[in-house]
């Protein structure tokens, strides 16, 4: 017997996080912040003892809770960086 398809994707035009790696969310918000600012304001030891984006990326996939504080903190990013453009 064959398994049926998986189903496709949905669309998520509201959905910033949608077709995001989480790669892409913690390279963008080491860009921004900087590994210092990442770790001050998530407090997480991958961000603060000798942080790197492949050790961030094993932890975080293991762990739910710091997943979720991490796009949570990459959805601020987004806002803080709207609202520095209608600044301008």
């Amino acid at each position: 017997m064959n398994a049926p398809p998986p189903p496709a994707p949905q669309s998520q035009p509201r959905n910033p996080l949608h077709g995001l790696t989480l790669e892409a969310i913690v390279t963008a918000l080491v860009e921004y912040y900087g590994w210092q600012g990442l770790g001050e304001r998530i407090a997480l030891r991958c961000f603060t003892s000798d942080p790197s984006i492949s050790s961030s990326l094993k932890f975080l996939r293991k762990t739910p809770w710091a997943r979720d504080k991490v796009e949570s903190l990459y959805l601020f990013m987004l806002r803080e960086q709207r609202r520095e453009r209608q600044g301008r």
